[in-house]
């Protein structure tokens, strides 16, 4: 017996049709900015060395946001740090990370906007002409410890 796997291809949006009236249901597809920036956002989250995403600004707010709401899993954690601007066939990302010490800014910066370009196109069929990535902060291992710290209570008896 031969193991032969056959997948099935999804078509994308570029082979469906998108934006005009070809294809089996006629119509219109649209997708929204901020579903582009959520696919984005996913996408570089998981590259290993991303400690988080968002200005300084950004970061403070979702704290907040988050201790009210009680969780980050805040439906808009997932694009914080992340702009897009989606036209009929192109989309263009910037992104805002905070960087784990120790890793290649340079390649991390390239695994970050392959990974992206991947997601968004096969996901929306959208070509994505730019990637603009800015890197806010480093996220040093000290950062973790000096946390932990101010919760454990007095340093001296």
């Amino acid at each position: 017996m031969s193991d032969i796997r056959t997948e099935a291809k999804v078509p994308g949006a570029r082979e469906a049709g998108r934006g005009d009236s070809s294809g089996d249901g006629g119509g219109r597809t649209q997708i929204a900015d901020g579903v582009v920036a959520k696919i984005a956002g996913m996408a570089a989250r998981e590259i290993g060395g991303v400690h988080a995403m968002g200005g300084g600004t950004a970061r403070a707010v979702g704290a907040v946001r988050d201790a009210v709401t009680g969780g980050g899993t805040d439906r808009g954690s997932v694009s914080r740090g992340v702009s897009v601007e989606v036209g009929e066939h192109q989309a263009a990302v910037d992104i805002d990370l905070v960087v784990e010490y120790g890793a290649a800014i340079q390649d991390l910066a390239a695994s970050v906007r392959r990974n992206v370009a991947t997601a968004v196109e096969r996901m929306t069929g959208l070509e994505v002409t730019e990637i603009n990535i800015r890197v806010d902060d480093i996220h040093l291992p000290d950062d973790d410890q000096d946390d932990d710290s101010d919760d454990s209570g007095p340093r001296v008896r």
